[in-house]
Parts: structure tokens; C-alpha cells; sequence
């Protein structure tokens, strides 16, 4: 005797799937998130980190109107014309976004100088900035210093001069920054300096890049205290 099959009504289908369906979400919802335990991403070694842009430009079909137009306070008076003959040569060039990345730039480059980071100096640096900085790295070591600095803020960063030769574009800019600077002996005693009271540096560093090479990358080209 043969039986009958029976057949789910379609509506019961359609409800064991939403239910399925439900389900997963809960449980993505439960996966898919931190709980605050995880181990954080380890940092990148060393020889990645050239991979990582700092002044990188944003792609030209995602700049909206003049760049120039839109840096009230990032020129200073003197510099548009030299901004917009960069600007003519390589499109891709963003003045907000270069001030802000000029900035971290210079961030770095303070912090890696502080703790000795020859490594990194030598990736955000040339090769007359980082001779310089390595010169002063040694002899610090030599009489046992150590810094123990620490940048308070940045007051205003403006560009102040830019030009291309060739394909050489050179950017300058105009740092007012307040730093906390102390020295110490090898044993740890303050020899110089304090981090409660901030001292206020105006510096002026030029950035150099390339523009006919497909590396992004900036490098700090010379350092000056501005008059």
C-alpha cells in the first residue's frame, strides 16, 4: 500500500525560514562583535611600514572645488601662487589634506627624533635631515641623555612657500607648536628642562616629494627656526 506524501503548506516553509533567518543574525550579532577581551591587531613590523602613506594626496576625482579657495589660514599671503603652479603640475594635490598630514608628519618625526628611532627618521626623512638628526642622536647617547619630551600642541601650520622644478615639488610650512622638554641622566635625574611648563617653538620645514613618481610619500627635506 502506498502512502501519501505530505506536503508543508508553503506558508510553514516560509516561516521556518525567517526563523533560520533570525537566528544567523542573532548569532552574527554575537560573533560579530568585540567583547573587549580580544587580543588588539599586533603592530606591523618594521618593513611595512613604508607601505603606509602620511602626506599622501587625495585622488584628484575626489576633490570638490578650488583647493586654493577652500585654505583660508593654511596660506599664508605670498604662498598661492607657488600652491597653484604645484597644483597645476600634479592635480592630485589637496591643501587641507596636506596640512593635516604635514602635521602628523611632524608629530612623528619630533617623537622618533625624542626616543632615538633612527629607523623611522630615516623612512620620514632624506638623507641630510637624517644624517643631521643621527649626528645629534649620538651625541646625546654619549653623554648618557635621554629626552623626555612631550608635544603639548600645535598652534597653527601654514603653508608659507611651495614650488616645482622639474618634477620636484617643495612645500614649506610654518610650525607654532607649545613642547614640554626634559632631559635626564642615565639614572633618570632631570639635568634640564620641565614638563609642566610648555615652551613655544616656531619652526619651518620643507617637504619634498617627486611628482613623477608613483610613491606618495613626502620626506622631510630641511628644518629651520623661523625669524
Amino acid at each position: 500500500m502506498l502512502r501519501k506524501r505530505v506536503f508543508a503548506p508553503v506558508y510553514v516553509i516560509v516561516i521556518l525560514a525567517m526563523i533560520a533567518g533570525f537566528l544567523a543574525l542573532r548569532l552574527y550579532s554575537v560573533l560579530g562583535k568585540r567583547t573587549g577581551h580580544e587580543q588588539e591587531p599586533a603592530l606591523r613590523p618594521a618593513e611595512e611600514r613604508a607601505k603606509v602613506t602620511i602626506l599622501q594626496p587625495r585622488p584628484a576625482p575626489e576633490m570638490g572645488g578650488d583647493s586654493v579657495r577652500l585654505s583660508e589660514g593654511l596660506l599664508a599671503p605670498g604662498a598661492e601662487n607657488g600652491v597653484r603652479a604645484l597644483i597645476a603640475a600634479d592635480r592630485s594635490f589637496d591643501v587641507p589634506q596636506f596640512v593635516e598630514g604635514a602635521k602628523s608628519a611632524y608629530r612623528m618625526v619630533l617623537e622618533a627624533f625624542w626616543r632615538g628611532d633612527r629607523d623611522e627618521l630615516a623612512w620620514l626623512c632624506d638623507s641630510d635631515v637624517f644624517a643631521s638628526f643621527q649626528e645629534a642622536i649620538a651625541a646625546r647617547e654619549a653623554e648618557g641623555h635621554v629626552l623626555d619630551n612631550r608635544l603639548v600642541r600645535i598652534e597653527k601650520a601654514q603653508i608659507v612657500e611651495a614650488s616645482v622644478n622639474g618634477g620636484t615639488a617643495e612645500v614649506a610650512l610654518r610650525f607654532e607648536a607649545d613642547i614640554a622638554a626634559v632631559t635626564r641622566d642615565k639614572d633618570g635625574h632631570v639635568v634640564a628642562g620641565s614638563l609642566t611648563d610648555a615652551v613655544g617653538t616656531n619652526d619651518i620645514w620643507t617637504f619634498t616629494r617627486d611628482i613623477r613618481s608613483a610613491d606618495p610619500n613626502w620626506k622631510l627635506s630641511e628644518t629651520d627656526e623661523a625669524a
